[in-house]
């Protein structure tokens, strides 16, 4: 098998949450082989650093030294250097073995304001790495503070790449996330071509270490192969979900969740697997096939914190009825239902571990036994639907769900409508997952 080799030169961050703990994190989930070089100690938490230990700048270059002329070195990142004295001393490793491609994140400050490097060494930096660098991923306050402009509008943002690009940067990539606006939007300058990548803003006060994953996530996607553009792009969606998915540790900025990638791939199977297992036990009750509308039934399971209907699994064709009770056309996918999904992300929204529903055929008998069980229904009225919302394709069902949510009086089992003019009556049962739905259906029969 073979591994990229990512060497990151930075701080080591004693909280875990940003520097080489960061970086190596990162390029080791996205399938690189990771090495470091470390050029300072700190003493952080979530909270604040309280003190810094450079690393002496000949031990710096050691390092490097010690990973380029034995392992190799695919793609590196430089992050904290702390002082001008260690700048040269990386910039010296860099040229004596044309390490390239090299993404410099040119930190200057920590996320509760300690410096991270020195003043003096900001021309060095500039001076010395950017014309090594195929890539400077300054955000925001670096690139104001590196640039001298004040980069607030799109086309002073602009303006501040082109500085940095002609202070010797191969490429400039100035990072949106403390701006504002619904989208954090990232800003990539190549010589030649403005291209935006742009992502939800997301509101969480864990974002500690988001600019080290990124470059780190960069440079790992460089050393496989992809271009810058493509590396960008792929290191965004990385960094959205690490941020989407962030920990919240400490009492500060908690971290980013450089892990998430790899959680998701296995909350994925979780989620395929308990709807296959459930598709059997409903397989092995006949007599729920009473139960199935004329359109069919559908199974829906969503990953946690699921947005969007891609991040929802149902059946394929869907649950359809076979002389033996209720069997999948298709095994489970991720995609498979907009309107399964529609209903689990409305419940979600209101209440989060609701991400488990299932559409069974409505009568009146149907809805007493669920009373009698000891089940919550909820309602919501097809004819109280703004005709805004009906001219959405798609739209009713999230509209009716989260209606019937913030009329109910406690939280329902069960939501049902009673159709309309070409719509069969309907009861969808809620549950937080697979197993939980499946335990209320059997009390219906």
């Amino acid at each position: 098998m073979a591994f990229e080799r990512v060497l990151t030169i930075a701080g080591s961050d004693s909280g875990g949450g940003a520097g080489i703990q960061a970086d190596l994190k990162t390029i080791t989930v996205l399938g690189g082989f990771g090495m470091s070089a470390l050029t300072a100690l700190t003493a952080q938490n979530t909270r604040e650093v309280t003190a810094v230990h450079p690393v002496p700048p000949e031990f710096v270059l050691r390092q490097i030294e010690a990973v380029a002329s034995d392992i190799g070195v695919d793609a590196a990142k430089t992050g904290m250097l702390a002082s001008r004295e260690i700048v040269e001393a990386v910039a010296e490793g860099i040229r004596r073995f044309e390490i390239r491609p090299l993404v410099v994140d040119p930190v200057l400050v920590s996320k509760g304001g300690h410096a991270l490097l020195a003043e003096d060494a900001r021309e060095s930096l500039v001076g010395l790495l950017f014309p090594l660098a195929d890539l400077v991923t300054p955000n925001l306050p670096e690139a104001r503070l590196l640039s001298g402009l004040a980069a607030e509008t799109d086309e002073e943002r602009r303006r501040a790449a082109q500085v940095l690009h002609e202070r010797g940067a191969r490429a400039v990539l100035i990072k949106g996330g403390h701006g504002s606006g619904r989208e954090a939007t990232d800003l990539l300058f190549d010589g030649t071509t403005f291209t935006e990548f742009s992502a939800p803003r997301l509101h969480t006060r864990n974002t500690h270490g988001t600019g080290c994953t990124y470059s780190a996530a960069i440079a790992t996607f460089l050393a496989r192969g992809l271009g810058l553009v493509k590396a960008v792009e792929a290191a965004k969606a990385f960094i959205t979900d690490a941020i989407r998915f962030s920990l919240p540790l400490g009492t500060g900025h908690g971290p980013t969740n450089p892990y998430s990638a790899a959680f998701r791939d296995a909350e994925r199977h979780q989620v395929l697997a308990a709807l296959d297992r459930v598709a059997r036990e409903i397989q092995k009750h006949p007599a729920l096939a009473r139960l199935a509308p004329e359109v069919q039934s559908n199974l829906g399971f969503a990953l946690p914190l699921a947005k969007s209907a891609d991040e929802v699994a149902a059946f394929p064709g869907r649950l359809v009825r076979v002389p033996e009770g209720l069997a999948p056309v298709r095994p489970p996918a991720f995609g498979a239902s907009r309107h399964i999904a529609s209903v689990i992300l409305a419940a979600m929204r209101i209440h989060p571990d609701l991400r488990a529903a299932m559409n069974v055929r409505y009568s009146e008998a149907v809805l007493a036994r669920a009373r009698e069980a000891g089940l919550q229904p909820a309602r919501f009225d097809r004819k109280e639907e703004p005709e805004e919302v009906k001219r959405l394709e798609g739209s009713t069902l999230e509209w009716g769900t989260l209606k019937a949510l913030e009329q109910a009086a406690c939280r329902p089992d069960l939501i049902y409508d009673l159709g309309e003019t070409g719509k069969e009556p309907m009861i969808r049962i809620l549950g937080t997952d697979p197993e939980d739905v499946f335990r209320k259906l059997v009390l219906l029969l």
